[in-house]
């Protein structure tokens, strides 16, 4: 009787549960069992194990075979499991030493001719890995930088089978000839979901490393919407655009990412492991710095948005936008019930999906944009435009955004249709992407050093209390703010945002804490009431 473990990752969500794989050989009837709730992928492991250790020039034992995934009570899926299998069955084999592969953790698919490919979800299961003590890790050559990513792990990227087992055996690693040039790798055919990378914002880099992103210098006019979405990008508040159809909404959201910092070390892992998941990692590029952008279609389900699918659920677009945008054109366009499960990611970071096959937590901390036309035509707040909704249509086209959520919206801007002068002449032309980017760096060092030691980094994460408590506004700033809240116009919910959104203004121009000008400026970014401020907040 033989017996031999390796180690794998079951991913459930972004997150990594360690499995380990036992193989044992009894004497008896030739037969292949696998047990420890495996999906039908990972049943199917058992023809392409066997056919793959066969055509690597292995004997495939002729005993009865059981292979256990444990712990037992995790679903697991995938074809990621297929190299430990191989592994431990060779173990029990005696084919390798047992004990070489009892600490290590191996992650890929095996071809019928023994050639490793690379699975989704690489990054989190090395970090799962990690996390559970592990140090030595396995995994296909193309993912072998994706897995690098994690501190304090040796990872050992393979072609094949062979390969593998020759450097556990300590004999001579054979060659694997590479992959036929002039045509794309197929496979790399695991790593990309067709289609589910579309509308994300993640183009992959060109020859000499850079993106190309539109520039805000491109938009004419719209001076207090492109503050707006300064004020947005420096606190991380969350934004709607309202106006009549062909005056920029789109426009200016599409540009907001080009004012976005880069992603720190931290983001960059979490927005990599959830794209590694999804399947949307750029080619070539495993480890994500940019601002991730995410603009579903209005037709998109409730699932779509937040997270699902079959058995455990899978990432949605609020995940797809972590530490990014989430753009939703036309907003009211959206069902009722899509608009509303997105009440809980912002209030939280987070969204929690509850299915039957289980509970799974996905991270999920944007910054959303919104647009939306003022009624169904488009044409009510235009002079002379000929809009011919009836009152009753404009109000429940406008209700379609119900109060609690945009109650969650810090900034709401109406966008003016760009005037002949501003989109003809010169002076239409604005500040560079560049040039707001670099107050929005600015404004973001002032917050993260007075945010050091906290939980938080930006100002939209700040709680109430702590606003009201530890971080006060200058003397009698509050004034105009306590009135809006005594007559209903801000409920308290209303009144924590306003003073995050002062905060920003206040470090947009260098300010120690908020006055009460920077108070008007945050009241009427809201309530959208003229309070007779200048809107130059980045050019003060």
């Amino acid at each position: 009787m033989g017996f031999a473990r390796a180690c794998s990752v079951a991913l459930v969500g972004v997150e990594g549960v360690v499995v380990e794989v036992q193989a044992d050989l009894e004497p008896g009837v030739a037969a292949f069992t696998l047990v420890g709730l495996p999906d039908k992928s990972l049943v199917e492991s058992r023809d392409r194990v066997r056919a793959a250790v066969v055509n690597s020039g292995a004997e495939w034992p002729q005993k009865k075979l059981t292979v256990g995934l444990s712990p037992a009570s995790v679903p697991k899926g995938g074809s990621g499991f297929d190299l430990a299998v191989a592994c431990a069955v060779l173990g029990a084999a005696e084919r390798i030493d047992p004990a070489s592969i009892a600490d290590v953790v191996m992650i890929g698919e095996l071809g019928l001719d023994g050639r490793v490919r690379p699975v989704r979800g690489v990054l989190p299961a090395v970090l799962a890995a990690a996390e559970a003590g592990y140090r030595q890790v396995v995994v296909p050559e193309q993912t072998a930088g994706e897995a690098a990513l994690v501190p304090g792990v040796s990872v050992l990227g393979v072609r094949s089978l062979r390969q593998l087992i020759a450097v556990l055996a300590d004999e001579s690693v054979p060659e694997e000839p590479p992959t036929d040039r002039g045509r794309p790798d197929s496979m790399l055919a695991g790593l990309m979901v067709p289609g589910a990378g579309l509308g994300t914002g993640l183009a992959p880099l060109s020859a000499d490393g850079t993106v190309h992103r539109p520039d805000l210098a491109d938009v004419a006019g719209q001076e207090r919407a492109r503050r707006a979405l300064e004020v947005a990008a420096a606190g991380g508040h969350h934004l709607l655009l309202s106006g009549p159809p062909g005056a920029g909404k789109t426009m200016l959201a599409e540009r907001i990412t080009a004012i976005l910092p880069p992603l720190s070390r931290q983001e960059s892992l979490e927005v990599t492991a959830v794209h590694s998941v999804a399947g949307i990692l750029p080619p070539g590029e495993p480890l994500i710095s940019r601002a991730p952008y995410c603009a579903p279609h209005h037709s998109a389900t409730m699932q779509s948005l937040v997270g699902g699918g079959n058995g455990l659920p899978r990432p949605g677009a609020v995940s797809l936008a972590h530490r990014g945008v989430l753009f939703l054109d036309e907003a009211p366009e959206f069902s009722g019930r899509a608009l509303d499960a997105l009440r809980q990611p912002l209030e939280s970071g987070h969204v929690v999906v509850a299915r039957a096959a289980g509970v799974v937590r996905l991270p999920a901390r944007f910054l959303m944009v919104l647009a939306a036309n003022p009624c169904p035509c488009g044409r009510h707040t235009l002079a002379g435009a000929g809009c011919e909704c009836p009152p009753s249509a404009v109000r429940r086209y406008q209700a379609r955004l119900s109060g609690p959520l945009l109650d969650r919206v810090d900034l709401r801007v109406e966008v003016e249709p760009v005037g002949r002068a501003d989109l003809m002449g010169s002076g239409g032309c604005g500040e560079s992407s560049e040039v707001v980017a670099a107050r929005v760096r600015e404004a973001r060092g002032r917050a993260g050093e007075r945010l050091a030691g906290t939980p938080w980094t930006t100002n939209s994460e700040v709680p109430g209390h702590e606003l009201r408590t530890r971080l006060v506004a200058a003397p009698g700033a509050l004034m105009a703010a306590e009135r809006d809240m005594e007559r209903g116009v801000l409920t308290a919910r209303g009144l924590d945002r306003v003073l995050r959104v002062a905060w920003t203004v206040a470090d947009l121009r260098g300010a120690d804490r908020p006055d009460a000008s920077d108070i008007a400026v945050a009241l009427e970014l809201r309530t959208g009431i003229q309070r007779g401020i200048p809107m130059r907040v980045g050019a003060l």
